[in-house]
């Protein structure tokens, strides 16, 4: 029989469909693993274990093909079900019961996944730590003393430490990327729009987008292929591209020496780790040395990506989580209140933790009369400009390589009280995510200092609706520095 432990998804689903192994015993596989570890990690908040292993006895039995058949995979706890709770991290959300399925969850289940259970998160996916949920932080599980970033990073955890065969996050502002770069994973923000936002409850509507992690690219692109799509219910959500086949097709194909890898300088900061830099290095060494060509590329307006994500991210929060009042659904307080305001006021208070709270009051504060073109229509020009500035990039290249975020993971509790510090993990993240494009992080070495041994990330971002091409540029890489090693064993 195969070792479960170094099988990558696609590997996994080849030997059950060859017979070699079953879904069954590759669902016990997961969730001995996650009762082995989970408790030290804190990676999934709610386990489907009875509901996994009587789905896994029924592909076993009726022999159901697909592209994931009896491929266990989690998903954030962002993303509704119609079994189990859908929290968001969240005190507001703590007995939320769906009354549907999301989009993408559903095309998982129809091509034959095995949904295992939902991941921890920053609450309503505001955080980059995972830190800010109600139901206790995540660990990163190449040292359980540091982060695994956030917001996904419950779903970062559990692929880095195999407790899943895949998982499911969601990207506002780097939300899939960061985290897979703090566990060395493989994390892939489709184009916004890419996949059905159904299902996905709101953060930012115009940023909010669900995607991969995998072990390899190849694994990334069969998920990606699945959940992507439009959807009736969800009119942003778009048609697949032509030629769309981002899974085993496109990355199957060799490398191309022909592609042409774009460096902008405002991404090359002195402020950046040695190890991070040294990354990128290694990247652009294996780019070159594989033949491509290595252009320099000018985006102006990347300085400007932070202040104008946290205008426009937390002024469509504002807006958003308004419905959380206590009285439509949600968290509704126990103590007498007088009136309906004092109900509103105390019900939102007790639900929503001091993360949530400060972007709620700094979306309504910049959509107020006064305020609003000052600070939110000024943010949407500059949203249009850093979307120019690629734009512009991409007619010199076919991809843009820079780091994932510019450190390693940090130690839990280091950041939290500092907000600001926090909110710059993301500055190589949010560009991308204002502009709508496609994005990956791939594993790119180690920071072994201070007896640690951290992992590092490096991004690529193509041009919309690429991600075929940007997941075969990032063969080359994978090639390099390898592919995705187990935190755990």
């Amino acid at each position: 029989m195969p070792d479960l432990n170094t099988l990558s998804l696609t590997e996994l689903r080849d030997a059950i469909a060859a017979g070699e192994l079953t879904a069954v015993q590759a669902t016990r596989h997961c969730l001995d693993r996650i009762d082995r570890h989970n408790g030290k990690l804190n990676a999934f908040t709610q386990v489907f274990a009875d509901r996994a292993i009587e789905r896994a006895r029924e592909l076993d039995q009726t022999g159901v093909k697909g592209p994931l058949a009896g491929v266990p995979i989690a998903i954030k706890d962002v993303l509704c079900t119609d079994y189990g709770k859908t929290t968001c991290g969240s005190r507001m959300l703590a007995d939320f019961h769906a009354p549907y399925t999301a989009t993408c969850v559903r095309k998982l289940e129809d091509a034959g996944a095995i949904i295992l259970g939902k991941t921890n998160m920053d609450e309503f996916a505001m955080g980059s730590s995972t830190e800010n949920s109600a139901l206790g932080p995540t660990r990163n599980p190449w040292d359980p003393a540091y982060v695994p970033g956030g917001s996904s990073g419950g779903a970062a955890a559990a692929m880095a430490a195999r407790l899943c065969f895949g998982s499911i996050g969601t990207d506002t502002g780097g939300s899939i990327r960061q985290p897979a770069a703090y566990t060395g994973v493989v994390g892939l923000k489709p184009t916004y729009g890419r996949i059905s936002r159904y299902g996905l409850v709101a953060f930012a509507s115009s940023l909010d987008q669900a995607g991969p992690f995998a072990l390899t690219l190849q694994d990334a692109g069969v998920m990606l292929d699945v959940m992507a799509g439009h959807d009736p219910l969800d009119t942003t959500s778009t048609p697949p591209a032509p030629g769309s086949a981002a899974g085993s097709n496109a990355t199957n194909a060799p490398a191309n020496s022909s592609f042409r890898i774009g460096l902008a300088k405002q991404y090359m900061s002195d402020q950046n780790a040695p190890a991070v830099q040294r990354a990128v290095e290694r990247a652009i060494d294996a780019y070159r040395a594989a033949g491509a060509e290595l252009v320099e590329v000018d985006l102006p307006h990347t300085d400007a990506g932070i202040a104008c994500y946290y205008i426009v991210a937390t002024a469509e929060a504002s807006s958003n989580l308004a419905r959380y009042d206590g009285v439509h659904y949600g968290h509704r307080t126990d103590q007498p209140c007088k009136d309906i305001t004092e109900l509103y006021a105390r019900s939102r208070a007790e639900g929503f933790g001091d993360e949530v709270k400060r972007r709620i009051m700094l979306g309504t504060h910049v959509l107020c009369s006064g305020y609003f073109d000052a600070y939110y229509n000024r943010a949407l020009k500059v949203r249009r400009l850093i979307q120019r500035d690629f734009l512009n990039a991409f007619t010199k290249c076919d991809a843009i390589l820079c780091p994932t975020a510019p450190t390693p993971a940090f130690k839990l509790g280091t950041k939290v009280d500092d907000p600001l510090t926090m909110y710059l993990n993301d500055v190589y993240t949010v560009p991308a995510s204002l502009a709508g494009l496609p994005a990956v992080s791939l594993p790119a070495g180690f920071d072994e200092n201070d007896n640690t041994r951290l992992p590092v990330g490096v991004q690529l971002i193509g041009p919309a609706f690429s991600e075929s091409r940007l997941l075969r540029i990032g063969q080359t890489l994978e090639a390099a520095f390898g592919r995705a090693e187990s935190a755990m064993a």
